[in-house]
């Protein structure tokens, strides 16, 4: 075999050089990132919902990042410095400062049942104590408006049984003397997604806390977005 000319067959990589960034194809992740600056955009004001419209349906149908970038050039977001390595995880405690000592809401069930749930504002700070009875904290339908809540367990002989959106983070940061003291952990991919910490102790009862899947925090504007993005996938075949 003649190697000399079979290096001569194969193609020079070095002569041929490496794609431009703008030419690479483009993932499923930075179109979601390319709408989440279009949806902030509308929001802003700085597109009408026509506008907004028919960038989103081009950015469906872009196929590499130098397409995506066209649809954000003139808006301020556009150039921002790019999206770096994974953002840090959610700390394991909350900021020195950022929650108040008193409760803004205490839950408490002796020899009973005690519930929260629904469309309602979630507090910084949640007291929950469960003595000889049943608690439940749904947040996952709650409005939040810190991005650190507090949720404070005490179970004795009780139950606390905690539900979250799953797409914050949560962090347990309590224990169990002869009881079950359970907390799915969980990260957030936005960096600036609510945090909850669930605290306190479980003694000869239980304290759990877990994601509720399928409910997410979204406000009016999310939801609408989440509806447009559907249709025009559906419309596009994406």
């Amino acid at each position: 075999m003649d190697l000399q000319k079979q290096d001569l067959q194969k193609p020079d990589l070095r002569q041929q050089g490496a794609p431009a960034a703008s030419e690479l194809r483009a993932s499923d992740a930075e179109r979601d990132r390319v709408a989440d600056l279009l949806r902030d955009a509308l929001a802003e004001g700085r597109l009408t919902a026509d506008e907004h419209a028919e960038r989103v349906e081009g950015v469906l149908r872009a196929k590499t990042v130098g397409e995506l970038e066209v649809f954000v050039r003139d808006l301020p977001a556009g150039h921002r410095q790019g999206p770096g390595p994974a953002h840090a995880p959610a700390p394991w405690r909350p900021t020195a400062g950022a929650i108040p000592i008193d409760p803004d809401d205490n839950v408490v069930a002796v020899f009973s049942s005690a519930v929260r749930k629904g469309r309602r504002r979630a507090g910084r700070r949640i007291h929950a104590y469960a003595i000889f009875g049943s608690v439940e904290i749904d947040l996952s339908e709650a409005l939040f408006d810190h991005q650190q809540v507090v949720v404070k367990s005490f179970a004795i002989f009780g139950s606390v049984d905690i539900r979250v959106p799953e797409n914050v983070s949560l962090r347990g940061m309590g224990g169990g003397v002869l009881g079950s003291f359970e907390v799915a952990t969980l990260d957030s991919d936005d960096p600036e997604a609510p945090i909850v910490y669930v605290d306190g102790w479980a003694v000869l009862g239980s304290v759990e806390a877990r994601p509720r899947r399928g409910k997410i925090v979204a406000d009016i504007l999310d939801r609408v977005q989440h509806k447009v993005d559907r249709s025009l996938r559906k419309h596009l075949g994406h």
